[in-house]
C-alpha cells in the first residue's frame, strides 16, 4: 500500500507521524496560572527541555524520510548568522537562504529578486530552517524569489516572544541588507507553517510595533531603507491561544485525527511562559489584535491555508474572514484542503511527497508571484 495513502489518517509535525490518541484525558498541563514551578510541577523547565530534547531526536528521523521522496529538496545556497536585538534573550541566529538561478549573477546585472521569508513549524519547539525546503523550491521556481528560511530560536530555552522578536529581527536584518543580498525590499513577502504560520503573521505586527519605536525623534538608530511586506501565506496557522486545546479538539471535525494532549501540552508549556502571560496578546493570537493593529501591520494580501481535520481548521477560516471583511478590507485568499490533517504536507513517506502538496503550494506561488509583479 502506498505510504501516501496512510498520510491523511495521521497528524504530523515536522515529519513526525503522530498516532491518534483514544484519551479524553487533556494531559496535566493547563494554561499556566504561575511561573513557579514548584507550583506548576507539570511544567518544570528541566522537564520540557528534556522532552523537547528527545522529540528533536525524533524529528530529525522523520525529516530525514521525508527530503528522500523525489524530487529531492534543495539545499540552501548559503547560511548566514545574524545578532538579536529586539529580545531579551541576547544571542544569534541563522538565516537560510535558497536563491533562484541566475542569482550567483545578479551583481553584473543589478538585479534585485523579491524574497519570501520563512517560519518553520514545530510548536515553537522543534524544526529548523530548512524543513521547508520543498515550498522553497516552488518559491523559486515559480516565483523567482530568493527564498530565506529563519532559524528563529526555539522554546522551552526561549519562551514567548522570543520567536517573534527573532522574526522581526530577520526582517530588518534582510531590509537593511538588501543591496548585499540582491533583494527587491519592496517586494517582501512572509509565509509560515503552523507554529511558523502564527510568526508569519505575528512577526508583521512585532515589525510594525519596532517601526514606530524607530521613528522617535530622540531614537539615533540609522534608518531603515525603503520597504514594503507585500503578502503573508500562513500555513494552518495558530492564531488563538486564548481557546483552550480542548475546545478546539472538540469542534474539530475528526478530534481523533488531531496532535493529542500530550504533544500540544509539551509545546504549550514550553512556549507560554512565564504563568502570567496573558494568551490574548496580538503577538501570540494575532486574532485578538485589535482592527487598528491589524489594519497598520498586516500587509494588504493573505494567504490562508488550512486543514479540514486541524483543529486550528476553524480558527485560521474566522481569522482569513475577519481580514477580508470592514473595516480591515484584505485582499484574502482562504482554501482548506480537504480530508488532510494538521502538517499533511511535512509526510516522512520516503517514496513520494504528500498528496495534494505539489498543486496546493503551487497555488500559493502562482498567488506570490502575481503579488509580486503587480508592483511593476
Amino acid at each position: 500500500m502506498s505510504g501516501a495513502k496512510l498520510v491523511p489518517n495521521i497528524p504530523t509535525v515536522e515529519g513526525i507521524p503522530i498516532p491518534p490518541t483514544t484519551s479524553k484525558d487533556e494531559g496535566s498541563w493547563v494554561r499556566p496560572e504561575t511561573a513557579d514551578d514548584v507550583n506548576n510541577p507539570a511544567s518544570s523547565r528541566w522537564y520540557l527541555k528534556a522532552q523537547a530534547s528527545a522529540l528533536r531526536s525524533g524529528q530529525y528521523i522523520g525529516m530525514t524520510l521525508h527530503y528522500l521522496a523525489s524530487p529531492r529538496p534543495p539545499n540552501p545556497s548559503f547560511t548566514l548568522t545574524i545578532p538579536s536585538l529586539l529580545s531579551k534573550y541576547k544571542g544569534t541566529f541563522t538565516l537560510q537562504f535558497y536563491t533562484p538561478k541566475g542569482y550567483q549573477d545578479a551583481s553584473k546585472h543589478g538585479k534585485r529578486y523579491p524574497a519570501v521569508v520563512n517560519f518553520h513549524g514545530g510548536g515553537f519547539t522543534i524544526g529548523n530552517g530548512t524543513d521547508d525546503a520543498r515550498f522553497a523550491r516552488y518559491v523559486l521556481d515559480t516565483c523567482d524569489a530568493v527564498f530565506v528560511s529563519v532559524d528563529y530560536r526555539l522554546a522551552p530555552e526561549y519562551p514567548f516572544p522570543t520567536a517573534v522578536d527573532d522574526a522581526a529581527d530577520a526582517l530588518f536584518y534582510i531590509i537593511r541588507q538588501s543591496a548585499d543580498l540582491h533583494i527587491d525590499p519592496m517586494k517582501l513577502a512572509t509565509s509560515g507553517f503552523s507554529a511558523g504560520g502564527n510568526i508569519a503573521i505575528t512577526a508583521t505586527l512585532r515589525f510594525n510595533e519596532h517601526l514606530k519605536e524607530l521613528a522617535d525623534p530622540e531614537n539615533k538608530a540609522p534608518p531603515v531603507p525603503e520597504h514594503k511586506i507585500r503578502a503573508i501565506a500562513t500555513w494552518y496557522p495558530v492564531t488563538d491561544y486564548s481557546v483552550s486545546r480542548a475546545e478546539k479538539r472538540a469542534t474539530c471535525v475528526k478530534p481523533e485525527h488531531t496532535l493529542p494532549p500530550t504533544m500540544t501540552n509539551l509545546f504549550d508549556g514550553s512556549y507560554l511562559y512565564p504563568g502570567d502571560l496573558k494568551m490574548d496578546h496580538p503577538w501570540l493570537s494575532p486574532s485578538r489584535a485589535s482592527n487598528e493593529e491589524l489594519k497598520e501591520a498586516i500587509p494588504q494580501n493573505v494567504l490562508v491555508y488550512t486543514c479540514e481535520w486541524d483543529m486550528l481548521q476553524k480558527e485560521g477560516e474566522a481569522f482569513a474572514k475577519r481580514l477580508a471583511a470592514e473595516p480591515l478590507n484584505k485582499t484574502v485568499h482562504h482554501r482548506m484542503i480537504p480530508g488532510v490533517p494538521h502538517g499533511w504536507d511535512k509526510s516522512p513517506d520516503p517514496l513520494k511527497p504528500a498528496m495534494h502538496t505539489q498543486e496546493v503550494y503551487t497555488d500559493c506561488c502562482r498567488k506570490l508571484l502575481s503579488i509580486f509583479n503587480a508592483v511593476d
